[in-house]
């Protein structure tokens, strides 16, 4: 059996990086790890390739060679999925599809005959059984959360390495909270389930063995859901790893009650974490109510930021307009918030509603459901009716990336982070297209750029007030780049909107 395992392409977004890695000649963030860890499930005797479109095109040979096609995908992915999908119906391959997207759709994709849903460690054993027998069905599915400690280790030797900025890795799955708007918890659960530490290891030393030293991003939604087990298992394991290794920092997801535990915080900057993702959502304490995030409730959350940048974690924030409880109010608030944090990557999105979450039940009943949610939370697009006028809240959504993405307030913002960063973790190694990418910066945006003089201002600034921290600030001039780019981008699609 030849399989061929399809990852469909990622439009231009804020989260793709895509501006920002060409300048260390990288195609993709992160691998796609789902359809690795389906293809260490398959049976050994099977043939197996890979096709990340995000770093190579598909082609007819691809198609040509396969017996059968697996395709993984995120709602994002959704236009290439179809795409994709329509390509390879002609062919007459058995096409098989798993990932979010189908969960809540897959009634919507015609072209693909047999649905994985759900967690692939119970679903995709299921569907094996009965491809074995001839009875397969059209859909796999179940209600089960599957045991992780079971789930092998990728097949790593499928992916072209050099072609990615980071690796990725799973230790959790579920959350212990309950955010509205999240569909993390209806998928896979409010019990944070585990993989032990000898999995982690393991899964780290197969990366570490295909010469990977770059980063690796912990993709749990929420890596502190049980702290007990980090603290007395995991971070002790992944220190004890890290000795003598070179290279392989970590980034990952985490609630903003990291910042309550400062024996958490050392043990993880210790373990090799540099970077965090946290959704702050909204300063505002009504709208925190209004969507249950109880964890960021009654707190000062500017302070909490900055304490886990000062224990040596960057902070990127996650941010939401959109809620019933805001007021016009909230967007100089919001941009308030982000240029005091000193949060260089702010992602700010309106309000959605995902599948199966419990804002989209809710606002279903209330008839507020208005269109398919493109899975991009920050393109400006909502799939709800909001209780704010759309035109005031769009307005107020693109003064917000106006501001934070403008050149004075996104160089200000380094400034403020790079004053309060304190650094614990040594830098992974660098390769020679990192050392391009500076005269990279200096061509693009210190010469060629409308906006140099901010360029060369943040430039000379740290050399002279934070020296060993100007490899990072020239990261961050690129992380400018593309969100300028991609900025502008959402607005010239914005103008057409209105003109068609």
């Amino acid at each position: 059996m030849k399989v061929l395992l399809v990852y469909p392409e990622f439009p231009d977004t804020f989260w793709s990086f895509k501006h920002a890695l060409q300048f260390v000649r990288k195609s993709s963030s992160n691998p796609p790890l789902g359809l690795l860890t389906i293809a260490a499930m398959s049976p050994a005797g099977w043939e197996k390739r890979l096709v990340d479109m995000n770093v190579t095109q598909l082609s007819d040979d691809d198609i040509e060679w396969a017996d059968m096609v697996f395709i993984s995908a995120m709602d994002i992915q959704r236009k290439s999925t179809h795409e994709v999908a329509r390509r390879i119906r002609p062919a007459g391959k058995l096409i098989v599809g798993g990932g979010p997207i189908f969960i809540g759709e897959w009634q919507d994709f015609p072209e693909i005959d047999h649905f994985v849903l759900n967690e692939g460690e119970i679903t995709f054993p299921m569907f094996l059984k009965d491809l074995e027998s001839g009875t397969l069905k059209k859909t796999y599915s179940t209600q089960q959360y599957a045991d992780i400690t079971r789930t092998p280790v990728p097949m790593w030797e499928l992916l072209d390495m050099k072609r990615y900025d980071s690796m990725a890795i799973q230790f959790s799955r579920g959350c212990p909270f309950g955010c509205e708007f999240c569909n993390i918890t209806a998928m896979l659960g409010h019990v944070p389930r585990l993989k032990t530490s000898k999995q982690i290891i393991a899964e780290l030393d197969a990366i570490y063995d295909q010469g990977w030293r770059r980063n690796v991003f912990f993709v749990d939604d929420n890596f502190i859901g049980n702290k007990k087990a980090l603290k007395e298992d995991v971070l002790p394991a992944l220190i004890a790893w890290r000795k003598g290794k070179i290279g392989m920092n970590f980034i990952t997801e985490a609630s903003i009650n990291l910042a309550d535990d400062p024996e958490l915080m050392k043990l993880m900057t210790d373990a090799g974490f540099i970077s965090v993702f946290v959704g702050i959502e909204t300063p505002d304490e009504l709208s925190l109510t209004e969507c249950h995030k109880s964890q960021n409730k009654g707190r000062s959350l500017l302070e909490n930021v900055k304490n886990l940048q000062r224990n040596g974690l960057q902070v990127m924030g996650g941010f939401i307009v959109g809620f019933d409880a805001d007021t016009p109010s909230i967007f100089q608030r919001q941009i308030d918030f982000i240029q005091n944090s000193g949060i260089v990557t702010a992602m700010v999105g309106l309000l959605q509603a995902p599948f199966g979450t419990p804002l989209y039940e809710r606002l279903k009943k209330e008839g507020r459901i208005n269109t398919e949610m493109t899975g991009d939370n920050t393109d400006g697009s909502t799939n709800i009716i909001p209780k704010m006028d759309i035109t005031v809240l769009k307005d107020g959504y693109k003064t917000i990336l106006k501001k934070i993405y403008s050149a004075e307030g996104f160089y200000a913002r380094v400034k403020t982070f790079l004053s309060n960063y304190n650094p614990v973790s040594a830098p992974v190694t660098m390769e020679m297209q990192e050392v391009l990418a500076l005269f990279r910066t200096i061509w693009k945006i210190g010469i060629l750029s409308p906006e140099r003089k901010y360029y060369w201002d943040l430039f000379f600034w740290t050399l002279i007030h934070e020296p060993k921290k100007l490899p990072l600030a020239i990261t961050f001039t690129v992380y400018w780049y593309h969100f300028k780019r991609v900025s502008e981008m959402h607005a010239l699609e914005g103008v057409s909107a209105i003109a068609a």
